[in-house]
């Protein structure tokens, strides 16, 4: 009886094969942090099989890739990660207000 095997490496096949959003390959190594950011969200704003609203979408799935990665993130990678999520919040309209 031939049992049918897990992939080893599951939150790449979440990223990859989302149930909820169909990322552009390889948005995660996009160098531009908006680039990212509008990437998400076109896939996020596209998307009819998510759950949660698409601003909540896009961030979940930024978030998941940088804790999968972990350790294995440059400091590098992990700022213009962070950036990203920044310019994800702006195109959104959900950056906090500055103070004056």
């Amino acid at each position: 009886m031939m049992v049918e095997q897990k992939p080893r490496r599951w939150s790449q096949d979440v990223t990859q094969n989302s149930n909820a959003l169909d990322l552009e390959k390889g948005v995660f190594t996009f160098k531009d942090p908006k680039r990212i950011a509008a990437s998400l969200k076109r896939s996020a704003e596209a998307s009819t099989r998510r759950k949660a609203d698409p601003f909540r979408s896009a961030m979940s799935m930024l978030v998941f890739y940088m804790n999968r990665a972990g350790k294995n993130l440059s400091d590098e990678d992990r700022a213009r990660l962070d950036a990203a999520k920044n310019e994800l919040r702006h195109a959104f309209g959900r950056a906090p207000a500055t103070k004056a």
